[in-house]
């Protein structure tokens, strides 16, 4: 088993999503039938991981709740002979994956989120998820990536092409290809304006990293927003380590935005074994309807 634990940033505020995550985690936000954070711990837990390690902040408890046992609802569910829904109460967290949870006490940014965590860490390669960013692949992005790993032993960063005008929402990367999917990272640039993106790949919300990060991380200046940024460390760590860009093969949606988390719904509502067939059927007359 090559990456053993993954980062899971979950101390931001959630203030894009406003009223709805002033008493909830905005990680907890369902997409069809399940919070946000499941998707991103099922995916590591694909790839082989079985340490979570959630970076929390103030009213984040909802989270250490969903992945703790709920012995009422599991004897009532038992008791009503409920044995499908018991299974699926039961499979948020497997009897051989470790849940753990670290405090996050100023949201300092997230090169700071992953500095949390380093006690945890140790001297292993670690994977980073960052829930925002649901992703959907075949096999799961994570275990790409790990299966790269086995073979380059350096850091990964997932990325993908993103339009010019988005590149200060992104770390940029340019570099070298190495193969088809694999860039040699040679500079890295937290959210540059268009003009001065060195490229247009731009890092999405899934990273491998060697321990070495964190002593760069941990040395670094305030960056981008006054924060500690994990693009700065990785930006440092290229000088004395290989780091290299993985084009993933699937689909992120961007949930920390409105736009991407409805989107997210739509399709995953599409794809999903028994809601689909209705709900394509509820949106093609909704379409016929509403004259789009």
């Amino acid at each position: 088993m090559l990456i053993k634990k993954a980062i899971f940033p979950v101390a931001g505020l959630g203030t894009r999503f406003l009223p709805a995550t002033k008493a909830q985690p905005k990680e907890m936000l369902p997409v069809v039938d399940k919070p946000l954070i499941q998707y991103a711990v099922e995916e590591a837990y694909a790839a082989g991981v079985r340490e979570m390690i959630f970076v929390t902040g103030r009213h984040k408890r909802p989270i250490e709740d969903h992945f703790d046992m709920t012995y009422e609802l599991e004897v009532a569910l038992e008791q009503a002979g409920k044995q499908e829904l018991l299974d699926v109460v039961r499979k948020v967290k497997p009897d051989d994956m470790e849940c753990i949870y670290v405090r996050q006490a100023q949201a300092l940014g997230l090169g700071h989120a992953v500095l949390c965590a380093q006690r945890l860490i140790g001297n292993e390669p670690f994977a980073v998820l960052l829930a925002d960013d649901l992703m959907v692949g075949k096999p799961p992005v994570l275990a790409q990536m790990v299966e790269q790993f086995a073979e380059w032993r350096a850091s990964i960063l997932a990325v993908q092409e993103v339009p010019a005008e988005h590149t200060r929402r992104y770390g940029i990367v340019a570099g070298t290809p190495v193969s088809d999917r694999m860039i040699d990272v040679q500079r890295i640039v937290e959210k540059p304006d268009p003009a001065e993106a060195p490229s247009r790949l731009g890092v999405a919300g899934r990273y491998i990293l060697t321990p070495g990060v964190l002593h760069e991380i941990a040395t670094q200046p305030r960056g981008v927003g006054g924060e500690i940024q994990l693009t700065d460390g990785i930006a440092s760590l290229l000088r004395r380590e290989k780091v290299f860009a993985y084009r993933y093969e699937g689909t992120r949606y961007d949930c920390g935005s409105k736009e991407g988390f409805l989107q997210a719904n739509v399709e995953l509502a599409l794809d999903h074994p028994t809601l689909g067939p209705g709900f394509r059927a509820y949106l093609q007359d909704l379409a016929k309807a509403r004259a789009f």
